[in-house]
């Protein structure tokens, strides 16, 4: 019996800045990276998320870097941003500031992008499905219903 690949999924800055930030640990944006840490999914970002995660939460909340910096080395794998060439077939796709975003997840085969800003990316790509962490966590939960232990079906 195949085994069903992992959900591949980019996550972007605003959910890895909730997620080092959250007093609770189950918050949406926090578990979307526990379930990464655990294994039960792939969960990639971009430098360019990295250094805007980094950036913010030395001006708003420095407290948070060493949650941060746990959650990235255990959580994520981190992608080089996509080169200007390779934006310019998909322009119009998402803000044009989160277009290397949505670049980089399809460029990583990641079939959803877990953000907050589900506006900022669309109308999108028809391979990556823009979500928010709440959503992200019922679909994954969803799929994890409908698996079945070898030999019990």
């Amino acid at each position: 019996m195949q085994r069903p690949r992992k959900p591949r999924v980019l996550v972007d800055a605003n959910v890895l800045f909730a997620g080092a930030a959250s007093p609770s640990e189950h918050s949406a944006s926090l578990v979307v990276l526990q379930l990464a840490e655990i294994t039960l999914i792939e969960a990639l970002t971009s430098e360019q998320v990295i250094v805007e995660v980094e950036r913010n939460l030395t001006a708003k909340l420095p407290r948070a870097l060493p949650a941060f910096q746990l959650i990235v080395s255990r959580s994520l794998r981190v992608v080089p941003d996509p080169q200007p060439t390779d934006l310019e077939p998909h322009a119009g796709l998402a803000d044009p500031k989160d277009l290397p975003i949505l670049v980089a997840a399809l460029r990583e085969g990641c079939r959803w992008l877990v953000t907050f800003n589900v506006r900022d990316f669309q109308p999108g790509h028809p391979d990556v499905n823009v979500v928010r962490p709440g959503e992200f966590v019922l679909l994954v939960r969803d799929l994890l219903t409908h698996l079945t232990v070898e030999g019990e079906e």
